[in-house]
């Protein structure tokens, strides 16, 4: 699948989105924002797509979203500290993260956050300290990460 339908937007009951192993999938269209009742999110294993839409920040009910072996992103736009229900965010394997933004310090919900090999991610934004609900960090295989604020405490 290269492309999602036009019509994505009008699955408003929609709770489980799994799109893992869609590697062809050019784009994601901003009217993916519009499911309101999205909860969980599954991106694992995408390939070709190198950013996602800033319109995934709207998916206020979001609870867990999955961009395992992401292999191309980069970073996450910055939208994503809007996500206020999310409990779990998994980015094992997205190697060409090079940053998180300091937003992530806003998912006031986040218990599990998984950095496991995100080799390129060269340091963790200070804002990070402020994620009170934080129960799990991973980051095995961050070889690029030197050191860990005193935020982080």
């Amino acid at each position: 699948m290269e492309k999602l339908p036009s019509f994505v937007d009008q699955w408003k009951a929609l709770q489980e989105f799994d799109l893992a192993g869609c590697g062809s999938l050019q784009k994601l269209p901003t009217s993916i924002g519009q499911l309101k009742a999205l909860q969980e999110f599954d991106l694992e294993g995408f390939r070709s797509l190198q950013k996602l839409t800033t319109s995934i920040g709207q998916l206020k009910a979001l609870q867990e979203f999955d961009l395992e072996e992401f292999r191309s992103l980069q970073t996450l736009p910055t939208s994503i500290g809007q996500l206020n229900a999310l409990q779990k965010l998994d980015l094992n394997g997205c190697f060409e993260l090079k940053e998180l933004l300091s937003s992530i310090g806003q998912l006031n919900a986040l218990q599990k956050l998984d950095l496991k090999g995100c080799s390129n991610l060269k340091e963790l934004p200070s804002s990070i300290g402020q994620l009170n609900a934080l129960q799990k960090l991973n980051l095995n295989g961050c070889s690029k990460l030197k050191k860990l604020l005193s935020s982080i405490g």
